[in-house]
C-alpha cells in the first residue's frame, strides 16, 4: 500500500460543532485493546475541507511501565518480529527477523521482569497501543487498508477511546488500491429534518 492522499469535505448540515474522529482497529486485538484517535477534525463549517496523508510506513515503539522509551523506535513491517530487551542495563528495541505470521507485526517482551507497552505510529501519530505485555509474551498488530470514521465529541487526538465511543462508530472506509480520494461528510440538520451523518469516498483515484 502506498501513501494515500485524502481530502475531508464537509457537506453536512451540522449545527452542533461536532468533531470527526478517524482511527484504525487492530484486527488481532484483544477485547481490552482500545483504539487510539489517530486524527480528530474540529471546527469545520459547511464547505470546509482539510487534506491529509494516510502514510503506508509504520513505526513501532515500546515503553516501560514508567512511560520511558525502550531503545529507539523502528520501522515496522508485516511479517516481522520486534522485541524489547535490557542488555548491560541498557534498554534496546530490536528487530528479531521474521515472525510467525506474514500479515502481522509481532512484538515480544524479553524483559526478565516488568511489563511493556507497544505502540504503532503512522505519520508521527499513534494509531494503536497494546498495554501491559508481560515478560515472555508475544503480541501482534494487524491492520487492513481501512479507516474508521465517525462523529463524536470530547476526544483528544493521540488518546485511547472508550468502548462506548468505538461501538457507536460503524463507518469503515476501504482504501484498498486507492491513491487519493475525497471523504464527503453529509447529514445533520435540525429536528424534525435531522438525518444521520454519513461518510463516503468520492473522486477516487486508483493505483
Amino acid at each position: 500500500m502506498n501513501d494515500i492522499k485524502l481530502n475531508f469535505i464537509n457537506e453536512s448540515d451540522d449545527r452542533n460543532n461536532s468533531e470527526v474522529v478517524i482511527f484504525q482497529k487492530n484486527e488481532v486485538g484483544d477485547f481490552d485493546d482500545l483504539a487510539v484517535a489517530w486524527k480528530v477534525i474540529k471546527n469545520f463549517s459547511k464547505g470546509w475541507n482539510q487534506s491529509f496523508l494516510f502514510p503506508n510506513e509504520m513505526i513501532i515503539a515500546a515503553l516501560d511501565s514508567n512511560g520511558n522509551l525502550v531503545g529507539t523506535p523502528l520501522k515496522a513491517e508485516d511479517g516481522q518480529l520486534y522485541s524489547a530487551n535490557i542488555v548491560a542495563n541498557v534498554y534496546q528495541l530490536k528487530h528479531e527477523g521474521k515472525g510467525s505470521n506474514n500479515s502481522e507485526i509481532q512484538f515480544r517482551n524479553n524483559f526478565e521482569r516488568g511489563s511493556v507497552n507497544a505502540e504503532i505510529h503512522r505519520g508521527g501519530k499513534c494509531v494503536c497501543i497494546k498495554y501491559n505485555i508481560i515478560p515472555g509474551q508475544t503480541s501482534a498488530f494487524q491492520f487492513k487498508p481501512k479507516l474508521w470514521i465517525g462523529v463524536t465529541s470530547q476526544v483528544q487526538e493521540g488518546e485511547t477511546m472508550n468502548s462506548a465511543i468505538i461501538s457507536e462508530i460503524n463507518t469503515a472506509l476501504d482504501l484498498t488500491g486507492i491513491v487519493s480520494a475525497d471523504i464527503i461528510m453529509t447529514g445533520g440538520g435540525q429536528e424534525p429534518n435531522f438525518t444521520p451523518y454519513q461518510f463516503n469516498l468520492q473522486n477516487i483515484v486508483y493505483v
